[in-house]
């Protein structure tokens, strides 16, 4: 009996001290900008005395929060950070990763405390670890469908802008004060890029990078054409905006008539790891049957192997390019 309350004594505190972390360091991702923050670190000089302890907790903040970085950049991944920046999540690589192995830890914790096994536990973590991978690219996905929603729109005002007497720097700035985001931010960073040195053309291709739209792809290449040979700018972006109205049309159509296909291939690819996860938790015992050496791991290889292969035969069958 003695010899168990040290052991659940120390689970318990450092169960605690993850869950603090981790709601710390989403609060802080959430409400901070970490460009604004790294700027007031370097170019301002600030008056503690004279403004107060709030101003000087927040210079404390934003060095811990320097030094965090700094101290784990080696962990940085350039893709990762590219796909934060297309996801407008203002966090760095570094914080993203303390965010998801925080979360990780604390449900590996929270599977062990309530089912005294290890092995829940550690599905609860493998679980939690691919979530925040899945929400990231949820949160790309929504972002980039919000941008191919405006980018007629987009396209339309750049025309007007360019036949008025606009330049095309021009017609962009009135892009960023007239539509909302992403578009607004997104053509901000090209408009930044533009004032540090960058050529127009240039800027662009990395917002093409970024987004990954074929239609903005077009607007890209046409740029590109009247950069290096010349031309009336506003009768290209007019037949370019004609052919991605006519693409989204009919791309809108076939999602429409493909809507039930594909949500029935995500429900019938997820719903057995779900239901499998949930009778590994409740009940390991029974499901770790299946992985015993021999015949038995027949079964969960010939039924993941079956869940691949229908679900890819499915989003096949319900993608047609337009």
């Amino acid at each position: 009996m003695f010899t168990e309350i040290p052991s659940i004594l120390i689970v318990s505190i450092l169960f605690v001290l993850a869950l603090v972390l981790v709601v710390y360091g989403v609060a802080r991702a959430i409400t901070s900008n970490l460009l604004q923050d790294r700027i007031h670190t370097y170019a301002t000089i600030p008056d503690i005395a004279s403004r107060g302890p709030r101003l000087r907790r927040r210079s404390s903040l934003a060095a811990l929060r320097y030094r965090i970085n700094t101290s784990l950049s080696s962990f940085n991944s350039e893709k990762l950070s590219i796909e934060l920046i297309r996801a407008d999540w203002q966090m760095s690589v570094t914080e993203f990763l303390l965010i998801r192995w925080g979360i990780t830890i604390l449900c590996l914790l929270v599977g062990w405390l309530i089912s005294r096994l290890f092995l829940p536990g550690i599905g609860m973590a493998l679980i939690a670890y691919f979530i925040a991978s899945i929400y990231l690219h949820r949160s790309i996905n929504k972002r980039k469908l919000a941008f191919e929603k405006q980018l007629l729109d987009v396209l339309i005002l750049i025309n007007g802008a360019v036949r008025s007497g606009f330049s095309l720097l021009q017609a962009l700035e009135l892009v960023v004060k007239e539509m909302k985001s992403p578009a607004s931010e997104e053509f901000g960073r090209v408009i930044q890029e533009a004032s540090l040195g960058v050529s127009l053309p240039m800027a662009l291709h990395n917002l093409a990078a970024r987004m990954r739209n074929d239609d903005l792809d077009l607007v890209v290449t046409a740029v590109d054409i009247h950069h290096s040979i010349g031309g009336n700018l506003a009768t290209m972006l007019a037949t370019v905006s004609e052919t991605i109205r006519e693409r989204i049309r009919l791309f809108g159509e076939i999602r429409v008539v493909t809507t039930q296909q594909r949500y029935t291939g995500y429900l019938l690819s997820l719903l057995p790891f779900f239901i499998g996860s949930a009778m590994f938790i409740i009940n390991p015992e029974y499901i770790l049957r299946l992985f015993e050496p021999g015949m038995m791991l027949c079964i969960p290889l010939g039924s993941l192997l079956g869940i691949i292969a229908g679900h890819l035969a499915i989003q096949r069958i319900a993608r047609i390019n337009v």
